[in-house]
Order: C-alpha cells, then structure tokens, then sequence
C-alpha cells in the first residue's frame, strides 16, 4: 500500500522551497508514494515535477484569511485518507497545520528553509506570523531544517524537542552541472553581452531583496574597474529592489559596466559565463546559488552568515568576509582575479564539497527516512 504526502505550499513564485519539493517529489518512487500538491498554480513548479501520476490542487494562498482554504485542505486530507502533510511558507503552513490538526490522521512536517524572524515585512505582520506559527507548533510531528543554524533557532529559541527537529541539507543534481560540456553556452552568454573571452565576468544572482545584499556587490565595483579594466559585473534576478540599485549604479558611475538581466531560467548557463560568484548576502537559509555555483566549480566570495558557513569554509571552497562590508569585497575580488591559481583551486574544492556533501539524492534519501520513521510510528 503506498503511502500518500500531501505537499502545501504558497508557490506564489517559483524558488528554493519550491525547487525543493519538486526535487523530493521527482525522487520519491510513484510505486511507494500517490503525491498530490496543493500550491498556486506556479507554471515553473509545475514544469520542474516529472511525476506525472502526482495530483494536482490549485490553490492560491495569497489572501491574508480564506476560511475556503482550511475547507478545502481539510477535505483533501479527509476523502484521500492522506497520511503525511508536508508544508512550507507561512500562510500555506497556516492553513495546513490547521487542517491536519482538525482531522487527527495523518503525520505532519514542516519544512522550514528561513525561519519567520527573517521574513521580509513589516514588523506588525511580522509579529502576526511568529503568532500563528506558535499557535500551529502543536499540530507539527517533525521540523525539517536545512541547516544547523536554524536547528539550534528552533530548539534553544523557541524551544522545540530536540528530537523532533531533523536537519537535511538542501540539495542539487550535481550530474548536470558539468562546467567541461557548457563551454557553448559560455560562449553564447558572453556573445549575448557581448564580451571577449579575456573579459573577467563577476555575477551575483538572486533575489532583489535587501537580504541579498547588492548594495554592497554595487559599492565595491567602482574600485575595482579602477584597477583592473577588464571587468564586467552581471545581476541576475528580479525584485522589488531593481529600481533602486539601478539608480545606485547610476550614482555610481558603473552602469556601462554592468549587467541587470532580470529573471533568467538558465542559470547553469549563466555561471558558464562567469569567472567569479559573489554572495553578498546579510540575511539567508541555505542558498541553492552557493551550491550550482560550487558545482560549476566557480571560486566563490560570500559572506560569513548562517547558511553559507555550513556550505563553505574560508580558503578552501571559497572566500568568506564580513557582511555589510564592500572593502572586503573589492579585496576578495581582486585577489582571485590577481591569482588564477587560487581561483582554480577553490573552484575545484567547492565541487568536490557538493559532490560530497550536498547532492540531491543525499537529502531525498535522509526525507524518505523521516517519512517512513512516521509511517512506522
């Protein structure tokens, strides 16, 4: 008899929570698991699930109080005899914790990759998340964090049972991440940007969100196109922030050297084109970017915050500075474009950390057990 996993999550965009239980639904055996999924309907989310026997329940989580929602979820979980939920995001988790609660059946876990201290709003909406998410604790069997970090947050801060906190790595296919088969799609991108190949291109990719941090990526380009003339800068992503730090880059001086694509979907491509990875980021869970970049065997420079201390270690997979630090920053960068060596040796450490440590099949099969350890219990 296979077990059935509902999946809940707001999918309002496609990101890392949702990469990942698309990752953990494609990995789980349709002979052993019947999934469904209750999420917006995010086209990117559906796509990146190959499960084709999964069932689909469209939901849309972005209203602050649907009491159709908790119907509707309690219902699935009722009339499909579902016997694990697994929620991430805040009012998805809201709805679902409720809904498992109300049924009394199945085991529930919460997949926690930025804790509701972290989120980015105002602190009135911020206060009202951290309520709920107490007031919902109770419903929750098990805690799935990605990182140790966040672990110690839920055990010492809001006192957990250490044993129902399991922290699993998030996880990429490191098999498609080959840096030796994309020298094409290296050369499309920098044809696209048009760069010649002895153009030194440094990216930062992600969200633009202040967590990020390229307010600091911006301030220490100037110094460094002072110094070193060929160098170019890329910004992948989209966010509420673009405006700003185009007009920063304005302030700058640096616009004709510099690159905001927006939103891409070929990002394996996008590390291809680049020589180095910058991670300026103030505020993170455990980014998946550090991981493909690691896997594309690019050095790295990131900052030393929870997360991408458990990903990289300083000198050896990548170099790590202060947070909030563009100085550090310009210096980082200019002592891996002055030392290729260095920058080689990183890059080839940082890909057999991943291979190591990080792989998506590692953090598929360390889920399935806490699955099935509830099943048995």
């Amino acid at each position: 008899m296979r077990i059935k996993i509902l999946f809940v999550i707001d999918a309002l965009e496609f990101g890392g929570g949702e990469r990942c239980f698309a990752q953990i639904i494609n990995g789980l055996p349709p002979e052993q698991y019947e999934i469904f999924l209750a999420s917006a309907g995010n086209d990117q989310l559906y796509d990146a699930i190959k499960n084709a026997q999964m069932h689909k329940i469209p939901l849309d989580f972005s209203s602050k109080y649907n009491p159709f929602l908790l119907t509707k979820v309690t219902n699935v979980i009722k009339e499909e005899n579902i016997d694990i939920v697994n929620g991430q995001g805040a009012r998805a988790e809201f709805y679902a914790r409720i809904a498992s609660g109300r049924t009394g059946t199945p085991k529930y876990i919460s997949t926690i990759a930025t804790p509701k201290e972290g989120y980015d709003v105002d602190f009135l909406k911020k206060r009202l998340y951290r309520f709920l998410d107490r007031f919902s604790e109770k419903y929750v069997d098990r805690f799935i964090v990605v990182s140790d970090a966040l672990k110690d947050l839920m055990i010492h801060q809001r006192r957990i049972s250490a044993e129902k906190v399991v922290k699993i790595y998030n996880g990429i296919e490191i098999n498609h991440y080959d840096p030796d088969k994309l020298k094409s799609q290296r050369l499309q991108i920098r044809n696209e940007f048009i760069l010649n190949d002895d153009v030194i291109l440094i990216g930062a990719i992600g969200r633009l969100v202040w967590q990020k941090g390229f307010t600091y990526f911006l301030r220490c380009i100037p110094d460094i196109i002072k110094h070193i003339a060929q160098t170019r800068f890329v910004i992948v992503g989209d966010g509420e922030m673009r405006e700003y730090l185009q007009n920063v880059s304005k302030k700058l001086g640096i616009e004709n050297y510099l690159f905001f694509t927006g939103q891409r979907s070929d990002i394996m491509d996008i590390l291809a084109a680049t020589d180095i990875i910058v991670i300026p980021s103030l505020q993170e869970g455990f980014p998946m970017i550090t991981l493909e970049a690691m896997a594309m065997k690019k050095p790295i420079i990131a900052t030393r915050i929870n997360g991408i201390t458990e990903q990289i270690s300083d000198s050896v997979e990548g170099i790590l500075v202060d947070p909030r630090n563009a100085s550090a920053l310009t210096i980082a960068i200019k002592r891996l474009v002055e030392n290729p060596e260095l920058a080689a040796s990183l890059g080839e450490a940082a890909r057999k950390r991943v291979i190591k440590d990080f792989s998506v099949e590692k953090m598929i099969s360390e889920t399935k057990s806490v699955y099935e350890s509830l099943c048995r219990n």
